[in-house]
């Protein structure tokens, strides 16, 4: 019966509040927003609350959860899969704000974000590395990255290109906007980040670089440097102004916000031009001014996320999490 994910010998569908009071607002522990002290750096949760159903439950008793969200800004109506933490239902965090990390996949991004599966092991890892002293407890958003299958290898570089759906505004809008909603979170950037792997880590590193008021680091996995969908054909100027080469440059020019990305690339990738073409970018543009940088060169790594996960707590999750609050009151 359990494998078969029939109720009740699983648990699989059921609903999950992270601690939100079901259909309300500003719940999630500690009281509501208005008994939140002025000069707290926590965010209560704003509702309305989601309609989460649980798609996992670890052996740490945490939740992956799923909704749709109908994104208000970008139009685009998705999927977005949530995990937080056993910390984050702790009493002695209950008044805690937590960090949130955005995990984006590479491919097609659709209808699933690969990172929602447990076989890759990033909640596990997460945990296991803040108890390790690695990581802050990141609560993870795991949105759909792309408006539908990677047909005929088109995809939409995480960007709002003119006459498609609006998978920027999506990424950096709506999704946070739902975390803001249900989670106790961060009010500054400080509490705010993205990982991906491939054209997730393009988007992560993209997102970061155009909008450093918003989201202070990332993990780029084997990440495109430059957009190169299909779609862009006759729209240079938006093209030009979702290239992270010239957004580094743009920041760089106006000195800051500070900003920090945290590269890993396998040595066997299968494009060839990936280590050699962030390797020029950080020599470029990294930690010239505010474009903090780190590369890890994983011996023997292949393109994919199971090379990509454990290396993650060699050095690229310590580099953002020293530069990240949370949990904080």
């Amino acid at each position: 019966m359990y494998h078969f994910e029939i109720p009740p010998f699983t648990d699989k569908g059921s609903a999950v509040s992270f601690g939100q009071p079901a259909g309300g607002g500003g719940g999630g522990g500690g009281g509501g927003a208005a008994k939140q002290a002025p000069n707290s750096k926590m965010l209560m949760p704003t509702g309305p609350a989601a309609d989460f159903k649980n798609a996992q439950t670890l052996p740490d008793g945490t939740h992956i959860a799923v909704t749709t969200l109908d994104g208000k800004k970008s139009g685009f109506k998705g999927k977005v899969w949530v995990w937080a933490p056993k910390e984050y239902n702790d009493p002695k965090f209950a008044k805690s704000g937590f960090p949130v990390l955005i995990a984006l996949p590479g491919g097609a991004g659709y209808p699933n974000n690969y990172w929602m599966g447990t076989d890759l092991g990033l909640q596990s890892s997460i945990s296991k590395w803040y108890a390790e002293g690695k990581s802050k407890p990141f609560i993870l958003a795991m949105p759909v990255l792309n408006p539908g299958p990677d047909d005929k290898g088109v995809y939409w570089d995480g960007s709002d290109i003119p006459g498609q759906p609006k998978m920027g505004t999506w990424l950096t809008d709506d999704v946070p906007d739902l975390m803001k909603a249900n989670f106790r979170t961060i009010k500054s950037r400080d509490g705010w980040a993205f990982m991906g792997s491939s054209t997730g880590g393009f988007a992560g590193m993209k997102a970061v670089l155009k909008y450093p008021d918003r989201f202070k680091a990332v993990v780029a996995s084997g990440p495109d440097i430059v957009p190169d969908s299909s779609l862009w054909k006759g729209h240079d100027k938006e093209k030009a102004e979702n290239n992270p080469e010239l957004l580094a440059k743009d920041l760089i020019d106006k000195k800051g916000p500070d900003v920090y990305i945290a590269f890993q690339v396998g040595d066997s990738e299968s494009n060839k031009r990936t280590l050699p073409d962030v390797q020029k970018f950080i020599a470029t543009y990294g930690n010239k001014g505010p474009v903090h940088t780190s590369l890890k060169v994983i011996p023997g790594g292949k393109h994919n996320a199971k090379t990509y996960v454990p290396n993650m707590g060699e050095g690229p999750i310590q580099f953002i999490s020293k530069v990240m609050e949370g949990p904080v009151e």
